[in-house]
């Protein structure tokens, strides 16, 4: 509960800041254009996050450990953004995300394959919010290290995405989210996936 309403408190600032800051008709040149409604742009991206229940771990040859966790650690992003309006947008995204640790002795990881559709409501050139769903498919944890445990193979499973996007230019955007996931696999019950995450979008 602590990191959603650590994630909720931001994204009212910077949704706050962004509305206090007025922008005239036609724009200075330090700002970017905000997209006009028409062709859809493509998209990729690659982004951190941090999160959820732990899963696995892996023992490095040092005696140090590392942690698998639900809602860690890599994705990629590639997609379309299309502007129905300058001010609405809808974003379609096919991601894949994983957490994982390499040793001598083996390795672990969990990798899933998220499919997101998110719609923006972008109130001046340089910022937007917005949300929609994801469906996660194939989410699996495997290992060999020690200390791994078994292979597992959660079900697929629809969750809930937040986010604020702000724009460094036109063509490249900056990401904070925040997904509520859980995930559920036979013998395991269920799993928090939930995380936050901070990325970068390329337009293009």
């Amino acid at each position: 509960m602590n990191k959603i309403a650590l994630v909720v408190t931001a994204l009212f600032a910077a949704l706050n800041a962004a509305q206090a800051q007025t922008f005239p008709s036609t724009y200075p040149a330090i700002y970017p254009a905000r997209p006009v409604p028409g062709p859809a742009r493509f998209v990729i991206g690659v982004g951190a996050s941090g999160g959820g229940d732990e899963l696995a771990s892996a023992r490095y040859p040092d005696g140090t450990t590392a942690h698998i966790h639900a809602g860690g650690l890599v994705y990629l992003t590639a997609g379309v953004d299309y502007h129905l309006l300058p001010e609405l947008s809808l974003q379609g995204t096919i991601n894949y995300h994983v957490d994982s640790a390499e040793t001598r002795h083996g390795d672990v990881r969990f990798e899933r394959f998220p499919i997101e559709l998110l719609a923006y409501y972008q109130p001046n050139p340089v910022f937007r919010i917005g949300g929609g769903v994801r469906y996660t498919v194939s989410p699996k944890l495997t290992g060999s290290a020690v200390g791994a445990g078994r292979d597992v193979s959660f079900d697929n499973t629809a969750s809930a995405v937040v986010e604020a996007e702000y724009f460094q230019d036109a063509d490249i955007g900056v990401k904070l989210r925040y997904v509520h996931e859980t995930f559920k696999a036979p013998g395991v019950g269920q799993v928090d996936g939930s995380h936050v995450g901070l990325s970068v979008n390329f337009y293009f």
